[in-house]
């Protein structure tokens, strides 16, 4: 078996042997982004006249989520000649992530200036004006600029549809703009999502298409979920246990199996979806110097709307009529938000702890010690809601609730949080639900299909959301 240190040695002897963009991909996948940032900054000091390594700099800390010094990285290379699309983008990125969305928007034209059809910065671009003005014509505009230069960038079209979905644009409109022809398999998949809101046949053609063009994970888990959307358990399962043969982890493919054997009846989806030992909820500690845990969370409350300058949902994201934060929360210097870190980790200890160890999928991976990966804050508009969804790459996920509304205590579980009912297969609703409560936190299997139930009224619900992986 090959172990993190092994994988941590190769990493640095690939980076000694002038590989570093292996070495750094490598790091990526076992989780080591401190190694990674420390051949980074080493790469800098060895070279101290060259733009491509601040750049690789810059890249790598908007990565984790140091905007600030990610933009003097970006800065830098500049000052050193560079004048690259792809350090525009790092730029643009990281001063939306500090909330400086004017000048962002500034820094992606400059990208797209010396790149026209740079498809990552026009999506981010269209996302932006989205954000921020809820215009879904002008948030596709950047779109027609670049397909004019570039009128078949198949990545270009595959965004373009992404942002459409979004925005509101009907699953028949984004089919057709997208012209799938059966040539692209990145197309095919955008063609089978698209699809899957209007016509499964139609969507299973576009899947068995990308599948025989590119026969990879992407292509299997996507044909097997219009099988299962078709209520075809049978043809998806084999996919998915391929899947699941060569990567046993695989959140999305776990979340799939449950829904296949949910359909065929199959005893073993209670076992992975055991929502009794599997789902759970905590209040948060009281973090020193609050007194009590309500004014603690009047505290954070306010330190969270702050952040929330936006007007809309991003682009990619389960919530929709609502807003997140650009930044991650884990990097905030503000006391409040800081504290949460602490008033968390009694429950999340308490959780692994009723855990236990085991040989599912959940329980194996535990290691007894934990880290956050990302953390951000959402705030949820009245008809706002979470589409069912995952986390793929997580190993457990959450939900804190800061402030809610009145709407909670309603009928209709207004506002609640669901489990175990997947967006494509509506014969399959949520089987559990956790009634929100300020300062609760529930903790829940990554892979675990999960979802919002809207609410009504004129208050907004605010909550804090991360993920935990082994440490």
């Amino acid at each position: 078996m090959i172990t993190t240190a092994s994988q941590l040695q190769q990493a640095r002897s690939l980076a000694a042997e002038g590989r570093m963009p292996e070495a750094v991909a490598l790091l990526k996948g076992i989780g080591r982004l401190d190694v990674a940032l420390d051949l980074r900054r080493s790469e800098v000091r060895t070279r101290p006249t060259s733009a491509v390594a601040e750049h690789n700099l810059a890249g790598l800390l908007g990565d984790m989520g140091h905007a600030p010094e990610a933009e003097r990285a970006a800065r830098r290379a500049f000052a050193k000649g560079g004048d690259a699309p792809e350090t525009w983008l790092v730029l643009a990125r990281v001063l939306v992530a500090q909330g400086r969305f004017d000048e962002g928007e500034a820094a992606y034209r400059q990208a797209l200036a010396r790149r026209p059809a740079y498809a990552e910065a026009v999506r981010d671009l269209a996302q932006l004006i989205w954000m921020q003005t809820g215009d879904a014509e002008a948030a596709l505009q950047p779109f027609g600029a670049a397909l004019a230069v570039a009128p078949g960038a198949a990545d270009l079209r595959i965004a373009r549809a992404t942002v459409m979905t979004y925005v509101g644009v009907t699953p028949d409109a984004v089919h057709s703009a997208l012209g799938a022809n059966g040539a692209d398999p990145g197309i095919e998949l955008a063609a089978t999502q698209a699809a899957l809101g209007f016509d499964k046949s139609r969507a299973l053609a576009h899947a068995r298409a990308a599948h025989a063009l590119r026969p990879d994970v992407r292509s299997a888990l996507a044909l097997a979920e219009v099988h299962l959307a078709r209520a075809e358990p049978h043809a998806a399962m084999p996919l998915i246990d391929a899947v699941l043969a060569a990567l046993p982890d695989d959140q999305a493919a776990l979340s799939l199996r449950a829904v296949g054997w949910r359909q065929a009846g199959d005893s073993r989806a209670t076992a992975l979806y055991d929502y009794s030992s599997m789902v759970g909820g905590w209040t948060i500690d009281t973090p020193s110097p609050w007194k009590t845990l309500s004014a603690y969370l009047s505290d954070l409350s306010k330190s969270l709307r702050s952040l929330h300058g936006l007007k809309t949902h991003p682009v990619g994201q389960s919530l929709r009529h609502g807003t997140q934060t650009a930044a991650s929360l884990l990097r905030s210097r503000d006391p409040a938000i800081r504290a949460f870190f602490g008033a968390i980790d009694r429950p999340i200890r308490a959780y692994m702890e009723r855990l236990g160890t085991g040989s599912d999928p959940l329980r194996r991976r535990a290691t007894g010690d934990y880290r956050l990966s990302g953390a951000w804050s959402v705030q949820l508009n009245p008809g706002g809601y979470h589409a069912a969804h995952i986390h793929p790459e997580g190993w457990l996920s959450s939900a804190c609730y800061i402030d809610l509304p009145d709407a909670v205590e309603a009928e209709g579980q207004q506002g609640w949080i669901g489990f175990g009912g997947p967006p494509f297969a509506p014969d399959l609703p949520h089987q559990h639900f956790e009634k929100p409560e300020p300062g609760k936190l529930v903790l829940f299997p990554s892979y675990m299909w999960h979802g919002t139930v809207p609410f009504e009224g004129d208050q907004t619900r605010l909550t804090i959301a991360f993920d935990v992986v082994p440490a």
